[in-house]
């Protein structure tokens, strides 16, 4: 086995097949006019570098960065105490120039299409990040133990301890697994999954899997919108959410009213739930069971529905706020 410490430099080259002499950092690190929300599968170069050693293992295709790793791409920034790059070789391109063979090379000397030492050829095409990770571009933000990322399939699985996945307008936690599939704006939360907004409602459930909406893009020719400031509301450039789905032990809740069952769907714009199986609507001291439910969580209101051949159940405490108490009367 081979491995070879290299400088962050020459290695980001490596990484991205293109040249970075001349590319100044502040550059990689400039955020851009829309929010990619966690992805890193597409956009610039990455640029890998760290506070310790890097190493390049050529039998196992990796590079291990340790002690303050971080790796950038776009307006998406990875940290975390060490970062595994996974190299493979570049598909050639079939409308590039074949190389011509050089009869006069001496042995040992670098052909056309060699990898050479530093694996020129290569490309990454996964990440794995180990150790008090945080991911978070200038409006998202997640936290983990461990992360693993696909880029070509622009997934992001994440483990570990008080795992977390932050907008401007809500929060989701999970305890085993927490994942994020980019292409499809897809956040899965398993273990006591929660989504928290910021206008109090809060969706449980075993696991959750929530969609966001698609970006908003600009008309054409309109002038992109200034990137937050440090601390600023970056709302208008996050992903929002479109709908939830939930499995196991569901539980809505808003300040007023909550709602459980074995399954059910959230929509956010319209703040409208459906929820099947064992359900049982609360509103202060009045509770409503059935088999299935539509509850609008901005009113209130529920329809229940029975399962076949059974009753609706319900319990509901008379108002007593305007009874006169024993001895008002005269």
């Amino acid at each position: 086995m081979m491995r070879r410490l290299i400088p962050a430099l020459t290695l980001g080259s490596l990484l991205m097949g293109l040249p970075l002499a001349g590319v100044p950092l502040e550059a990689l690190l400039c955020p851009q006019a829309h929010a990619q929300a966690l992805d890193m599968s597409h956009g610039e170069q990455v640029n890998i570098s760290s506070a310790g050693p890097q190493t390049y293992d050529h039998d196992a295709q990796t590079v291990t960065f340790v002690d303050q790793a971080r790796a950038v791409r776009g307006d998406v920034t990875i940290d975390a105490d060490q970062l595994i790059g996974f190299l493979r070789k570049k598909s050639p391109d079939p409308n590039a120039p074949k190389p011509q063979d050089d009869s006069t090379q001496q042995d040992g000397e670098k052909k056309p299409g060699d990898d050479g030492a530093m694996g020129g050829s290569m490309e990454l095409y996964r990440m794995e990040a180990i150790g008090h990770v945080h991911i978070y571009t200038s409006t998202d933000q997640a936290w983990g133990d461990k992360a693993l990322y696909d880029i070509d399939q622009g997934v992001l699985v994440m483990t570990g301890k008080a795992l977390k996945l932050t907008t401007p307008q809500d929060v989701m936690t999970a305890r085993d697994v927490m994942e994020y599939h980019s292409q499809t704006r897809m956040s899965v939360g398993r273990g006591d999954a929660t989504v928290t907004t910021n206008d109090g409602k809060r969706i449980k459930a075993d696991v959750l899997v929530a969609f966001s909406k698609p970006d908003s893009t600009p008309p054409a020719g309109a002038n992109p919108a200034p990137a937050p400031a440090a601390g600023g509301d970056g709302t208008a450039r996050s992903s929002k959410l479109d709908r939830a789905y939930a499995w196991g032990h569901v539980m809505l809740r808003t300040p007023n009213e909550t709602a459980t069952g074995d399954r059910g769907v959230y929509v956010f714009d319209t703040q409208m739930a459906r929820l099947i199986g064992h359900v049982h609507v609360t509103s202060g001291q009045n509770q409503n069971n059935g088999a299935s439910a539509i509850v609008n969580m901005k009113t209130g209101v529920a329809i229940m529905n029975p399962a076949p051949g059974q009753r609706i159940e319900g319990l509901v405490i008379p108002n007593e706020a305007g009874s006169s108490k024993p001895g008002d009367a005269h």
